[in-house]
């Protein structure tokens, strides 16, 4: 009978020696690490809600002046929301009937007098059935930037949202030359109105002694 070359049964291989891999396995498996780095670089692209380049020109200078309803006292100061409306179309920001998408990012401030931390108030920016696109929702400290918009907002523009005077010299009614201190991830900065929130920042504002050591970073909550 002749035999078809075909058809010969496969010769094993040696004791201890395994067969070659398939070219074919090799390359879905090299297909598979490198879908795999594709879709780990997509999630830590996306690590920041989503967001798109956040503009780091300042927006215009917050006019103090012009503000109503501004906490005259000594802290704790609460989140002033009877005029803030009014202080919202002072400085050009709108009244949201819900939070928005666009940009998207998130900052933590730390605040200091004389040396005390000062709770920074639950709900700022959150009105009846309207809501700034700076706001707040608990005592952490973390700042929520949620605009229907792609532009750019400062930390002068928060304290405006929140109802608390903050300028170069003073914090709500305590002023003075050289005794207000801003610190940006641990770095000294001079004027709340060219602080532009950006992502992942560690803000600290101290009117007085600030504190040993300055805070520099956040761990911030997953997906924030």
């Amino acid at each position: 009978m002749t035999k078809v070359p075909g058809n010969q049964p496969r010769k094993k291989p040696p004791p201890g020696k395994k067969p070659p891999t398939s070219g074919a396995v090799v390359w879905v498996g090299a297909v598979g690490v490198l879908g795999a780095s594709a879709i780990a670089a997509i999630a830590l692209s996306r690590s920041n809600s989503g967001s798109p380049n956040v503009p780091t020109t300042p927006p215009p200078v917050v006019n103090v002046a012009a503000l109503p309803g501004l906490e005259a006292g000594p802290p704790p100061w609460p989140a002033e929301i009877q005029h803030l409306g009014a202080r919202l179309h002072a400085i050009g920001l709108p009244a949201l009937a819900r939070e928005g998408s666009t940009l998207h990012i998130h900052q933590h401030v730390d605040v200091f007098v004389n040396g005390k931390r000062v709770i920074v108030a639950a709900g700022i920016g959150i009105g009846d059935g309207f809501i700034s696109p700076l706001h707040t929702h608990d005592e952490s400290g973390l700042i929520h930037v949620e605009s229907p918009t792609l532009r750019s907002f400062s930390l002068a523009e928060f304290f405006a949202v929140w109802g608390v005077r903050l300028t170069k010299t003073c914090l709500a009614d305590e002023c003075g030359d050289g005794k207000l201190l801003l610190f940006v991830n641990g770095k000294p900065a001079a004027d709340p109105n060219r602080v532009v929130l950006t992502p992942h920042q560690e803000i600290a504002v101290a009117f007085g002694p600030p504190p040993k050591p300055v805070p520099s970073s956040y761990r911030f909550p997953s997906g924030t």
